[in-house]
């Protein structure tokens, strides 16, 4: 199976590196992929907006020929949700990691700090104590030297989707920050957060108990929780 695997913010491809091992060993074919101005800390983020993001993505899934499963982390749930509505019959699995998909009108943060075209990694004082479960100061350290600045159109475009047959894909929501028991708690009392979700036809909860970011903290415990969900698929 070929896994297409969506970075969230300030992240590129290399975010996966110690995630798709097991994967590949499993034989599947995993492409991580660099989004449009991520491409290094210098690349122009100008006139880059979510359709943008996007559109990279249905262009890889496009060149693939066949079934997907894609992997969206955090702001790439967002991503992934938006190929899923442009390419519902392609993809045979959506593996959202601490994220969801998002619904017509919603944004991913427009409340984030911009400089200019940019967005740059805040302080680490900016994110909640549960963001930053397991990240050590090494890790802090080694993710805000690699952070390149994400383009600000991506974080405050409106999503817009078209086709229902979305939400027959199959979805799975590794959870980390919230447990899954607190994602159905929201479900149940009708959180807009958690609206499109709700939605899905068929949707599971794994948790994966870390902070934000399980590809730094719990690399090789997230690649066996993806590799678990594509199994359940058929893949």
């Amino acid at each position: 199976m070929d896994i297409i695997l969506v970075p969230g913010f300030w992240l590129d491809a290399t975010s996966w590196e110690k995630v798709t091992p097991a994967l590949e060993a499993a034989g599947h074919r995993c492409l991580p992929l660099t989004l449009p101005g991520l491409e290094s800390k210098d690349a122009s983020r100008a006139g880059i907006g979510l359709r943008d993001h996007i559109d990279a993505v249905v262009a890889e899934v496009d060149a693939l020929g066949g079934k997907v499963v894609l992997v969206g982390h955090s702001g790439g749930g967002a991503i992934i949700h938006g190929v899923i509505d442009a390419r519902p019959d392609r993809v045979t699995r959506a593996i959202y990691v601490d994220s969801g998909p998002l619904g017509e009108g919603g944004v991913i943060n427009d409340e984030l700090e911009a400089d200019g075209d940019d967005i740059p990694l805040p302080p680490w004082g900016g994110f909640e104590d549960a963001d930053l479960v397991d990240l050590d100061d090494s890790l802090r350290e080694e993710f805000r030297a690699r952070a390149i600045p994400q383009p600000k159109g991506v974080a405050y475009d409106p999503q817009h989707l078209h086709d229902e047959r979305r939400f027959d894909v199959p979805a799975t929501v590794i959870a980390c920050e919230f447990p899954s028991a607190v994602l159905r708690e929201w479900i149940t009392a009708g959180h807009p957060f958690v609206a499109e979700l709700a939605r899905m036809k068929d949707a599971e909860y794994v948790d994966l108990p870390t902070g934000h970011w399980p590809q730094f903290t719990r690399p090789a415990e997230l690649g066996r929780a993806i590799l678990a969900a594509v199994d359940r698929t058929g893949a």
